[in-house]
């Protein structure tokens, strides 16, 4: 019983989030937004916590979605359920965009839309280098904790490999098995247990 009981039971690993944190969430979470999905935090302190789902594409091209904006080949995601008529962005060019926010591994948030878009004009900014997202994913002091303590989302770090580029629907199954045995059976789980 020991043993079945281990994989009926959701655990979750108790890293504490952070700025840079990755959340996936844990494998029977039905909501619209936050079903199989790959949070990466922006930012996480006392005054709350903000982050944008990375694996939910939407429909539209970038280019369907933000009128007049430079020719981009990529998809704007859906970063979350707050603002979600602004757009956000994530990209690798910390160095080269004035005012972006460093969040860990080579990965920056915001800056200069000016300087993103003049990037893009000249072929430097491309889909594996930066992220569009319609909206973001919020939460107010202490209610990712309380999220966190009913066992919602397992904390870990960015990959090694570059998340900006990994395919969204295999994102949340590719950062959740490197976890370890405990978590392998998550991804069995139907998405659906009711249509079983």
């Amino acid at each position: 019983m020991d043993r079945i009981d281990r994989y009926i039971t959701i655990k979750t690993n108790r890293e504490a989030p952070k700025r840079g944190s990755v959340l996936l969430s844990e494998p029977l979470m039905g909501d619209y937004y936050f079903g199989r999905s790959v949070v990466l935090l922006a930012e996480h302190n006392d005054e709350g916590t903000f982050g944008v789902i990375m694996n939910k594409p939407l429909e539209q091209s970038l280019n369907e979605a933000v009128p007049h904006f430079p020719n981009f080949e990529g998809h704007i995601f859906l970063g979350g359920p707050v603002e979600k008529n602004s757009l956000f962005y994530i990209h690798s060019f910390g160095d080269l965009i004035e005012d972006s926010v460093d969040i860990g591994r080579g990965l920056y948030w915001g800056g200069s839309i000016e300087m993103i878009k003049d990037l893009i004009l000249v072929g430097k900014l491309t889909s594996d280098n930066i992220r569009f997202y319609a909206g973001y994913s919020g939460w107010s002091p202490h209610q990712l904790n309380n999220e966190l303590s009913r066992n919602a989302w397992i904390v870990t770090d960015i990959p090694d490999q570059n998340i900006l580029a990994m395919e969204s629907d295999k994102m949340w199954n590719n950062l959740l098995s490197p976890l370890g045995e405990q978590y392998a059976y998550w991804s069995k789980f139907p998405k659906n247990p009711e249509l079983n």
